[in-house]
């Protein structure tokens, strides 16, 4: 990325601060401060936990989490330690530390793994198993991963869809297993393994559907708009995963996902709402000539 200043740095952290701004132009600055980083970044991120948007604090998490600097983890404690934060806040807080994976994380991990809420539970459970992975020298070498993205569970060893598929959706087995056979299916970037990913959103539980619901939207493969529309129409369906199923389908932006996406921009669900109107502007920019999604320079200089 071009150098920036810090001038440059602070506008868009005002931008991403300012309520008043659409939300759209708000996620667009958040992701130009990830892929900036350093200090001032995360100063602008961590001011902005605060806000009243759910959406926007949790994928404030998910992108302090990416950006893979230590000094966000006591940022993302605090999160993490706050009760009367939505769970599903919480949850990408609790992956985030396991996303840096930090091992003086361990102990506060340990400590809400048994969280009221199962999501932060299940992702402080999740969170450990990683950074205990990552420690351990003795685990050999996976499959590449085409995202660049730092997931809460490395893929497993080579194995085939069918496979890795049926470790999917053991429900017996181990959320830790079941997700790194997820990831391993995204790898392999095939229609079967689309296929395989899909049937899963009508298994596990809310955090496991949601993960799948993520992992379809970085594959971008139209294979999986059905799956996703059915589970974003599943009014008794959690919000948690709606909103990545809708998200999911603004980043695969077909013309069925635009008309799907426009359906539930009103939905009752706040967080699905908002996550309809980031899903569009995502549709808008995959069907346009634009290089670079998170780019909120240009936005910040208009001020």
């Amino acid at each position: 990325m071009v150098e920036v200043t810090k001038e440059q740095i602070q506008k868009i952290g005002d931008l991403l601060n300012d309520p008043k701004r659409p939300l759209k132009e708000r996620f667009r600055a958040l992701f130009t401060l990830r892929n900036i980083g350093g200090p001032l970044s995360i100063e602008s991120i961590e001011k902005c936990f605060c806000d009243s948007s759910t959406l926007l604090k949790h994928e404030l998490a998910y992108c302090l989490g990416q950006m893979q600097d230590k000094t966000a983890n006591p940022v993302l404690v605090k999160v993490l330690e706050n009760v009367n934060e939505e769970a599903m806040v919480r949850h990408e807080a609790a992956e985030a530390l396991g996303a840096i994976g930090s091992p003086e994380s361990l102990t506060i991990l340990q400590k809400y793994s048994t969280d009221n809420a199962v999501e932060v539970a299940e992702t402080c459970q999740l969170a450990l198993e990683r950074i205990k992975w990552l420690e351990n020298q003795e685990n050999g070498k996976l499959t590449q991963n085409p995202y660049h993205s730092v997931d809460p569970a490395p893929p497993t060893e080579a194995k085939s869809v069918d496979e890795l598929k049926n470790t999917l959706l053991d429900e017996s087995a181990s959320l830790f297993d079941r997700y790194r056979a997820m990831f391993s299916l995204r790898n392999v970037g095939s229609k079967e393994s689309v296929l395989a990913l899909g049937e899963a959103l009508d298994c596990g539980s809310a955090l496991f559907r949601h993960e799948i619901a993520f992992v379809l939207g970085q594959m971008q493969d139209a294979n999986a708009v059905p799956y996703l529309k059915k589970s974003l129409e599943k009014s008794e369906e959690s919000a948690m995963v709606r909103h990545e199923c809708a998200e999911a389908l603004g980043a695969i932006a077909t013309d069925e996902c635009t008309e799907v996406l426009n359906k539930y921009l009103k939905d009752n669900a706040q967080v699905v709402k908002e996550s309809c109107e980031i899903a569009l502007d995502m549709c808008e920019y995959e069907n346009s000539a634009e290089f670079q999604y998170a780019n909120a320079l240009s936005i910040s200089a208009e001020k």
